[in-house]
């Protein structure tokens, strides 16, 4: 049956070679690239479970105030939901997130060395920022709050934000980098101030401006989640998320990791580090 099979397959070969003549090399390298091509394009994104490597930077959300558990925020509830895709082997986190931080003192952090070396050799860079610079125009102008300083406070933040990602893109210029937007904790009690509403929202659309700037950037926007809900997702402080808050900002980091950042990621196996998430604050 072999030899019949054999003999078939060559007869078939030697009447092709006859009536179209002999493959030239050039048809024969253009052939194995539209077959590797295609086989590439069919390979499912979870065939080889990948290794990723995730530097959080930014504020108290990346810092976790108001977690009950104290394990870093919503990275934890992040890094199950990632190990429970068939795409994703093993999550690495390190936490460099610091209570208070506003865009300036981020932009510092990242030119210390540990948070160079961790960024350097991550995959994933995720950001909270800028809540705390919208916090220092409301504490310096509690009594006489005008629109005139929150524009001012924003040139700083957009300045600071465009060399926050220049930094992270000098270090590591093959990693993805996800900004998560701004919510309004101010909804559930002062809810009649919508002019905070709207300032929060004006400054999530700046960074969008700006994260459309730069090639493997993501923008996650969070504050329908704590407009659109009659559950409490604030901590006793009324202003960071509790446990619940985390969890449903993990959902929608996640959401984005896997509908956009792991599709255009390029694959790697081994994760940098040993594994443990590093909290330096």
């Amino acid at each position: 049956m072999i030899k019949k099979f054999t003999f078939t397959f060559f007869s078939l070969l030697l009447l092709v070679s006859c009536s179209f003549g002999p493959l030239t090399s050039k048809q024969i390298i253009q052939s194995e690239k539209k077959s590797g091509l295609s086989a590439k394009e069919q390979i499912p994104l979870d065939f080889y479970p990948r290794n990723l490597t995730v530097a959080a930077v930014g504020d108290s959300l990346t810092q976790g105030v108001g977690d009950s558990t104290d394990r870093g925020g919503y990275l934890p509830y992040l890094e199950e939901l990632l190990e429970k895709e068939k795409s994703v082997k093993d999550a690495s986190f390190y936490n460099f997130g610091v209570r208070g931080n506003r865009s300036d003192q981020l932009l510092k952090k990242l030119k210390t060395d540990d948070v160079k070396e961790k960024v350097k050799n991550a995959d994933i860079v995720v950001i909270t920022i800028g809540g705390n610079d919208v916090m220092k125009v409301v504490r310096e102008n509690f009594s006489n709050l005008k629109l005139k300083a929150f524009t001012q406070e924003k040139i700083n933040y957009e300045k600071n934000l465009i060399e926050v990602l220049n930094a992270i893109r000098e270090v590591n210029p093959n990693s993805r980098v996800v900004l998560i937007g701004l919510y309004n904790p101010f909804l559930k009690w002062f809810s009649e101030i919508r002019e905070i509403s709207d300032i929060l929202e004006n400054w999530n659309d700046t960074s969008q401006d700006i994260l459309a700037q730069y090639p493997g950037t993501y923008f996650v926007g969070i504050d329908d989640i704590f407009q659109n809900t009659q559950e409490n997702l604030l901590f006793t402080d009324y202003f960071h998320p509790n446990d619940k808050g985390y969890e449903l900002i993990a959902g929608r980091v996640h959401e984005t990791l896997i509908e956009e950042v792991l599709k255009e990621l390029p694959f790697k196996r081994e994760t940098a580090g040993n594994g443990e998430s590093a909290v330096e604050r």
